[in-house]
């Protein structure tokens, strides 16, 4: 779960939350609204989530990042120019650059 960085922890028991703090541009590029089940939820896009992926490789796992890239690109769920502006947006432009080049 994605919350300002002065944002109280939400208390809930369950389910297990694992929470990031995020400020700025970081916290409010790429959202999106989906209604579920009669309940708005804000979710971030795929260019946005691939970004966050990378973000936190050493968390989650290359492996995770590079499978998130790829079904991004395989399945066309976001522009280049998109990818590109939200990976910049997290910082991770030397990162990412090596292997968007080499799924181009």
């Amino acid at each position: 779960m994605a919350l300002d960085r002065r944002a109280a922890r939400p208390r809930v028991d369950y389910p297990p939350l694992r929470i990031m703090r995020f400020s700025g541009e970081a916290l409010t590029e790429g959202i999106e609204e989906h209604t579920i089940q009669g309940v708005r939820v804000r979710v971030y896009n795929p260019a946005k989530t691939v970004a966050d992926c990378f973000k936190y490789r050493n968390k989650i796992g290359l492996d995770v990042a590079l499978e998130a890239l790829r079904d991004c690109r395989e399945q066309t769920k976001c522009s280049n120019d998109d990818l590109w502006r939200c990976v910049e947006i997290c910082r991770m432009a030397n990162v990412m650059r090596p292997y968007l080049e080499a799924t181009l």
